[in-house]
C-alpha cells in the first residue's frame, strides 16, 4: 500500500496493520505527524481483523471508556465519506437479553450506568425483545436492554478506511515487511530493525495483535496477551428475516446473533476456551482459518437452536474458527511500557478490537503527542499488569477463563477461579487455617473474608455464592467490620506495594514528586498523592522517612508498576538516587481498633501513648524474637499500627500476636472488611475515586497538598484551581435505606437532575446502610452547604433511593478515634 521508498527514519513506527494499528497511524497522522510508518509483516487485516463480526457497542464499563466508544461511533460512521472506502456502518441498535433473575438485576444496573454516561438505554419486555427479533423464542426470557445507538460495520473495510485516511495525511503503510527486533538504547526505543533494513525512529508502537507479546518479549517488555480459538457460524440465507434485526447478546447462553445479509451470525463466548498457538504462529500465517470443532460448540448450538428453532433447518453456510488475542483480565492493554521508554503499546483486545480501536487509536495518540495520557486510562493501562503474567503456562491456563467471562455474569467481587496461588503472604497457611476465604489482586492471594469457626463446624466451606444482593459473606463482613470498630481487628496487608527510594538526593527527588512535604524528621510517615501537571492525582501513597537518604513508599498492590514508573520517570539523569520495588522483603501485619494499644504493649515493650508513638510516628520495636517496624497509620479510619516484618520472620511474628489473643480478644479481618470501614471515613482508593483527571482539590485532599513548598509537580495547577474555583465535588453518600447496597456506577440525582455517578461503594455496618462516594458537578460559586443541603437520589438498578450528603466524613468526621483513640 505505499510507492515511497523504503524509510530509513520515522518519527513513529508502528508495528502491525490490523485496525488497531490503522488506528493508530491515522489518529497520529490527523494530529500532524506527517513522519509515521506502518509496517505489517504480510497483508493489512490478515491476523484477526478481517474476521471479526463487527458489532459495536455505545456503552461500555466505565465512563472512560463508554467516552471511548461514543468517539468510535462518530468516527466510523463519518469514514465513508471522508476515504471513499464503504464501511457498512449501519446503526440497527442491539438488545442484551436476560434469561435469569440475576442478569436482569445486572442489566438494569448496566441501563442506569449507561444514562449516567450520556448512553440511550431503556429496559425492555420479553414482548419488546419478540416484536424486534420475531423468530426469538422468548417464553423464559426474564426482560433486556436496548441500545439504540449501537450499530455494526465490516471490520476489514474500516481497517482499510483508517489506513488511507493515514496515508491521505501523510502516512506510509508497508506491507510483507516483518519487524525481527527493536532497537533500543539508553532504556529507550529507538527503532526497529525489518527484513529490508534498519529504520530509526523517536517512538515505536506494538500494535501486534497476537504476535504483540513476542515482539514485546523481544525487547524486554511484559506484554501479557494469549490468542484462543474464537467460533462462529453463518446459517443460509432465511426468509423474512427482518433486515434490520438488532444485534442479540445472550449471555447467559454464551451467544450473541447478528444479521448478516439475510443470514443468522451465531457467535459463542463459551465458558471454558481453547488457547491457540502455544508454541507460536506459524510464519506463513495470514488470513488463515483454524480447524472446525463442532463438538466444543455443541452446548452453544443446542441452546441457540432452542433459542431460534429456526437455526434447526436454516442449514449451515459457514463454521468459522480463528484466533483472537485475550489478556488476563479481559482488558486491554495500552500505553508506554514501563521496561523502556517510547515503546508504546497496544494490544489485547479480548475480541472487542473492532469496537474498541477507534478510541483506543485516538487515547494513545494522545498520549504519545502529549507525553501523559489525556484521560483517566488506568483500566486498560499496561503499567497494571505484573511481569510474571506474561509466562506462557499462566497465560494458556487463565484464557481459558477470560474468553468466558465476556458474558458470565458480573458480579460484585467475583474472583477468578484459574492461574490463583501465585503470590503468596508468608502467612497464607495460618489464614487459611482460620477460615480465610482468599481473592486475587496482582496475583496475590489476599483474605477476603474468614469464615466463623462455627460454621466451618457446621460443615460451610469459606468458598463465595455470588449475588447481586447480599452475599454469603454479608455477615462475616459485619462481624469483622464490629471487631475493628469496638475492639481489635488483625489485617494481613502484606500485598502493599513498598518502594524503596534511596540516595543522597532522595529528598530531593521526593519533594518535586509528592504534593505533601516529605522533608520530615527521621522516623515519620506522611500521606500525600502524587500529581500531574494539571491537578490530577498520579499515585496516592505513604511516604516513611527511614534515615536521611532512605524513604519507604507505601502504594496499593495493583499500581506498584505505575507507581514505581512514576518516580522513575522523575529522577533527573544526573540525581543520586535509586528507587526500587521491595515489596516481597516485607510481610505487614495491622492492628487496628481502639483497643489495640491495649493489645500491642504487652506484645512490642514500649511506650505506645500518643505523647511517645503519635500518629504519623515510625519506629522499630520488638515482637516476639524478632524486631519489626511499626507505623501509626490507619486505612479503616481507627487507632492502631501498621507493623512491617521480613519476610523470613513474619510467620513468628504472627504465631506471637496470635498467642497474645488468647488473653485479649483480636478478630482476623479480611479485604471486605477494610473496605467497608475506609468508605465510611470516605477514604479515597485510586482507580475509582481518584485518578490522574481527578483535580485533587476537587477530590477533597487539598489537606495533603502543600503549595508553600516550591517547585512540585502540579503546584500551578493547584493554585489556579483555588483561584478560578471547583466545578465539581467528591462527596459521600449515605442511603436512608438499609436495604440497598451500591457498588460503582450507579447514576447520583441531584434535586431532579442527574449530576455524576458512584466511584466505590460498600455497606457501612457501623453506619448502617450502604455508603457511596462520587463527583457531583457544581458552580464555582457553591458553598459546601449549598452542595450537601440540595435533594439527592442514587438509582439503582432504575429505582431512586433517598440519600444523605456530606462533604465530611460521616464516620468521625475530626479524625480524632484515629489520631487519639478517641
Amino acid at each position: 500500500m505505499t510507492t515511497k521508498s523504503f524509510p530509513k527514519h520515522a518519527r513513529a513506527v508502528i508495528i502491525g496493520g490490523g485496525i488497531v494499528g490503522c488506528s493508530v497511524a491515522y489518529h497520529l497522522a490527523k494530529l500532524g505527524w506527517k513522519d509515521v510508518v506502518l509496517l505489517e509483516r504480510k497483508k493489512l487485516t490478515c491476523g484477526t481483523t478481517w474476521h471479526a463480526a463487527g458489532l459495536l457497542s455505545s456503552f461500555r464499563n466505565s465512563k472512560t471508556l463508554t467516552s471511548l466508544a461514543q468517539y468510535m461511533h462518530k468516527l466510523y460512521s463519518s469514514l465513508e465519506e471522508e476515504t471513499g472506502v464503504a464501511v457498512g456502518y449501519k446503526n440497527h441498535g442491539a438488545i442484551t437479553v436476560a434469561i435469569t433473575q440475576e442478569r436482569a438485576e445486572e442489566l438494569r444496573r448496566i441501563a442506569s450506568a449507561a444514562n449516567a454516561f450520556g448512553v440511550a438505554a431503556e429496559n425492555i419486555s420479553a414482548a419488546d425483545i419478540a416484536s424486534h427479533c420475531p423468530f426469538m423464542e422468548t417464553k423464559d426470557v426474564v426482560g433486556g436492554v436496548w441500545f439504540e445507538q449501537d450499530a455494526q460495520a465490516d471490520s476489514a473495510n474500516l481497517a482499510l478506511a483508517l489506513a488511507k485516511g493515514a496515508q491521505q495525511r501523510g502516512a506510509q503503510i508497508i506491507e510483507d515487511v516483518a519487524v525481527l527486533n527493536v532497537l533500543q538504547k539508553d532504556g529507550r526505543a529507538v527503532g526497529v530493525q525489518t527484513q529490508q533494513g534498519d529504520i530509526t525512529a523517536d517512538y515505536v508502537v506494538n500494535a501486534g495483535g497476537m504476535w504483540a507479546r513476542q515482539i514485546a518479549e523481544q525487547a524486554g517488555v511484559c506484554v501479557p496477551l494469549h490468542a484462543c480459538e474464537h467460533f462462529y457460524i453463518v446459517t443460509n440465507p432465511i426468509d423474512g428475516l427482518p433486515p434490520k434485526m438488532p444485534a442479540l447478546r445472550l449471555p447467559d447462553e454464551q451467544a450473541y446473533y447478528k444479521e448478516d445479509a439475510g443470514k443468522i451470525l451465531l457467535g459463542a463466548f463459551e465458558r471454558h476456551a481453547k488457547p491457540w498457538g502455544m508454541d507460536g504462529i506459524a510464519e506463513d500465517f495470514c488470513f488463515d482459518m483454524l480447524p472446525e470443532d463442532y463438538e466444543h460448540l455443541t452446548p452453544v448450538i443446542e441452546k441457540a437452536t432452542e433459542r431460534f428453532p429456526i437455526l434447526a433447518t436454516a442449514g449451515v453456510h459457514t463454521f468459522f474458527n480463528g484466533p483472537e488475542s485475550f489478556t488476563p483480565d479481559d482488558r486491554y492493554l495500552l500505553g508506554e511500557a514501563p521496561e523502556l521508554k517510547n515503546f508504546y503499546v497496544i494490544a489485547g483486545f479480548n475480541s472487542v478490537g473492532i469496537q474498541s480501536a477507534g478510541g483506543a487509536g485516538k487515547a494513545l495518540a494522545e498520549w504519545m503527542e502529549a507525553g501523559e495520557p489525556t484521560m483517566d486510562l488506568w483500566e486498560v493501562d499496561i503499567r497494571r499488569m505484573q511481569s510474571f503474567q506474561s509466562n506462557r503456562s499462566y497465560l494458556k491456563t487463565r484464557v481459558t477463563e477470560t474468553l468466558g467471562l465476556l458474558y458470565d455474569d458480573h458480579f460484585p467481587y467475583r474472583q477468578y477461579a484459574t492461574a490463583r496461588n501465585i503470590r503468596r503472604s508468608p502467612i497464607h497457611e495460618r489464614l487459611a487455617a482460620h477460615g480465610a476465604c482468599f481473592g486475587e489482586l496482582a496475583g496475590w492471594e489476599r483474605a477476603n473474608w474468614f469464615l466463623s469457626e462455627k460454621a466451618r463446624q457446621a460443615g460451610r466451606t469459606a468458598t463465595y455464592e455470588y449475588s447481586w444482593q447480599r452475599q454469603n459473606w454479608f455477615a462475616e463482613q459485619a462481624a469483622e467490620h464490629e471487631a475493628v470498630r469496638q475492639a481489635t481487628g488483625l489485617f494481613d496487608l502484606s500485598s502493599f506495594g513498598k518502594i524503596q527510594v534511596c540516595g543522597a538526593d532522595a529528598e530531593t527527588v521526593l519533594q518535586n514528586i509528592a504534593a505533601n512535604n516529605i522533608a520530615v524528621e527521621c522516623g515519620r510517615a506522611v500521606y500525600t498523592p502524587f500529581l500531574n501537571d494539571k491537578g490530577g492525582i498520579e499515585a496516592d501513597v505513604t511516604v516513611s522517612r527511614l534515615a536521611m537518604d532512605s524513604f519507604l513508599v507505601i502504594t496499593p498492590a495493583a499500581t506498584t508498576r505505575r507507581d514505581l514508573n512514576w518516580i522513575r520517570r522523575h529522577i533527573p539523569p544526573t540525581a543520586r538516587c535509586t528507587a526500587m520495588d521491595v515489596t516481597p522483603m516485607e510481610a505487614v501485619l495491622a492492628v487496628m481498633g481502639p483497643h489495640s494499644r491495649d493489645f500491642l504493649s504487652p506484645l512490642l515493650g514500649c511506650d505506645l501513648n500518643n505523647d511517645d508513638f503519635p500518629f504519623g510516628s515510625v519506629r522499630e520495636v520488638e515482637l516476639g524474637f524478632v524486631k519489626v517496624r511499626a507505623q501509626r497509620i490507619s486505612f479503616v479510619g481507627e487507632f492502631g499500627w501498621e507493623l512491617y516484618i521480613s519476610a523470613d520472620m513474619a510467620l513468628h511474628a504472627f504465631d506471637a500476636i496470635m498467642q497474645r489473643a488468647e488473653d485479649m480478644p483480636l478478630k482476623l479481618c479480611g479485604m471486605h472488611a477494610l473496605d467497608s470501614c475506609r468508605i465510611e471515613k470516605s477514604f479515597r482508593h485510586f482507580g475509582h475515586d481518584i485518578s490522574n483527571e481527578d483535580h485533587v482539590l476537587e477530590a477533597g485532599l487539598g489537606f495533603a497538598v502543600k503549595t508553600n513548598k516550591e517547585n512540585f509537580i502540579g503546584r500551578d495547577a493547584v493554585l489556579q484551581k483555588r483561584e478560578s474555583g471547583l466545578q465539581r465535588r467528591l462527596v459521600q453518600f449515605q442511603l436512608h435505606d438499609s436495604q440497598p447496597l451500591l457498588y460503582h456506577n450507579e447514576p447520583i440525582w441531584r434535586d431532579g437532575e442527574i449530576a455524576g455517578y458512584i466511584t466505590s461503594g460498600n455497606y457501612g455496618h457501623t453506619l448502617g446502610a450502604a455508603i457511596g462516594l462520587g463527583y457531583v458537578a457544581c458552580r464555582t460559586d457553591e458553598s459546601g452547604e449549598d452542595i450537601t443541603s440540595s435533594d439527592y437520589q442514587i438509582e439503582i438498578g432504575g429505582q431512586k433511593f433517598a440519600a444523605i450528603a456530606s462533604l465530611s466524613p460521616l464516620y468521625d468526621s475530626k479524625g480524632d478515634k484515629m489520631k487519639f483513640g478517641q
